[in-house]
């Protein structure tokens, strides 16, 4: 078949119907044709790609600005002894940093922008990457992020810009990387255990009677992923066993554990559909609109998890806000008691009676007096005025989450999936900072 350029030279260009009111053209057009055979010539550097107000240098420059000591100290390779350089983790940091503002949340995908986009090539500065260098650093840096979380917070509320006054707490559930056909009872996860233990015997075998029957790299891929396999259906059992005695209490019979994330349920999404999620639980301060607590769980229920979020934050900056909004999935007796006793306000709504003559701030029977005073403060306007600025933080930051990509986890396991929401949440405060500390803002 003739190329597209050979068409042009040798055929009449026919644009179409012409306007009779002016004259015809005489002879071809002249047009301009691609030439990528040329060779060409573009000077300049890495640095050179992207303007100076580029959100990916201001995030190199917050990632230069962190003590990442301890990330440095666990690399064995030093200089005057033998060794394969790092990557230095600054770089890891920012281009994870810049790629879930971006929405990207794949390390092959991130991988592969590093070398054909400007500003992940600037970021890496010419350093070669591989997705699993980058896929083991986003889940191993639970304890570092949880602790740049509270730094990200700490600095401003000591310098006067964020006074932890108010928080509004909100659950988001994301899918998991799980299908709903991956849950099964007692005895299919069994056999599943046995063929797995199976399989591995025998490729262990194979590679030990015939070394050269693959490549070594082959053989070890099929032996690493028969040694996953077996250990997600040993701990999909273990997972069986609560979820067995919490249906058993429940009296709920048939109980299923997944064997691909043994640590998802499934849950009711917002669409009314059940898929396998992950509870994720955000705590931001409403003035600045920074995330102050991040918690992962496996329950769908928002329902007594004000608690352990309050301890968070109690944990991490040494007090307490004054006033806790939530929704009303939130609402539980033991919850209000613990945020009374420490001075919290807890600002959520009264849900409504079933007796239609019977006023939202009647008390019920086994009502507490946290419960009472919530009763009859939530009835006043002021109450209201205040629960107001719930959607606008909490619903707020769940947006921005799902349009940064916090759509569906592509990684396994609650440790693996609250490295993810730390991310998320540190991404969230960096860029509230930059805006916070932007001479426009003040």
């Amino acid at each position: 078949m003739a190329s597209n350029r050979a068409l042009f030279d040798k055929s009449e260009f026919v644009p179409g119907p012409l306007d009779t009111s002016e004259p015809a053209p005489v002879g071809k057009p002249r047009l301009r044709l691609a030439e990528r055979r040329q060779m060409v010539f573009h000077p300049g550097s890495l640095d050179d790609l992207i303007p100076e107000d580029h959100v990916a240098r201001s995030i190199w420059a917050y990632v230069c600005g962190l003590d990442l000591s301890p990330l440095l100290r666990q690399i064995k390779a030093v200089e005057g002894s033998e060794g394969r350089a790092m990557t230095d983790p600054r770089i890891l940091m920012a281009l994870w940093l810049y790629a879930t503002t971006e929405g990207v949340g794949s390390a092959r995908e991130l991988a592969r922008l590093c070398e054909c986009h400007t500003a992940y090539r600037w970021i890496a500065g010419g350093v070669s990457l591989n997705y699993h260098t980058l896929s083991d650093f986003r889940v191993a840096q639970e304890a570092l992020l949880d602790e740049l979380l509270t730094k990200s917070v700490a600095t401003l509320l000591h310098q006067g810009l964020v006074q932890l006054e108010e928080v509004a707490h909100d659950g988001v559930r994301v899918r998991a990387s799980a299908a709903s056909n991956s849950f099964h009872r007692r005895p299919t996860l069994e056999k599943c255990l046995q063929q797995a233990r199976e399989q591995m015997a025998r490729l262990k075998a194979e590679a030990e009677q015939d070394p050269a029957a693959g490549s070594a790299r082959r053989q070890a891929a099929r032996l690493r992923a028969a040694q996953e396999r077996e250990t997600r259906v040993a701990e999909a059992l273990k997972e069986l066993e609560e979820i067995e005695a919490k249906r058993k209490a429940a009296e709920k019979p048939n109980a299923r554990a997944s064997s691909t994330d043994p640590e998802a349920r499934v849950m009711k999404m917002a669409g009314g559909a059940f898929r396998p999620a992950y509870n994720v639980q955000f705590a931001t301060e409403t003035t600045s609109r920074l995330v102050v607590g991040v918690d992962v769980s496996n329950v769908g229920s928002d329902k007594g998890q004000m608690g352990p979020m309050a301890e968070q934050i109690q944990k991490r900056f040494g007090r307490v806000p004054k006033r806790y909004l939530a929704d009303g999935d939130f609402q539980c007796g033991e919850d209000f008691e613990q945020l009374k006793q420490q001075g919290t306000t807890v600002y959520v709504p009264l849900p409504k009676p079933r007796n239609p003559d019977r006023s939202p701030a009647a008390p019920l029977w086994g009502d507490t007096d946290a419960v009472k005073e919530w009763r009859l403060r939530m009835v006043t306007d002021e109450a209201k005025q205040i629960y107001k600025k719930r959607a606008s933080v909490a619903e707020w930051l769940n947006a921005q989450r799902r349009n940064h990509g916090l759509q569906q986890f592509v990684v396994r396991g609650r440790r693996k999936v609250r490295c993810i929401a730390l991310w998320h949440a540190l991404v969230n405060n960096v860029l509230q900072i930059f805006r916070i500390r932007s001479p426009i803002a003040s």
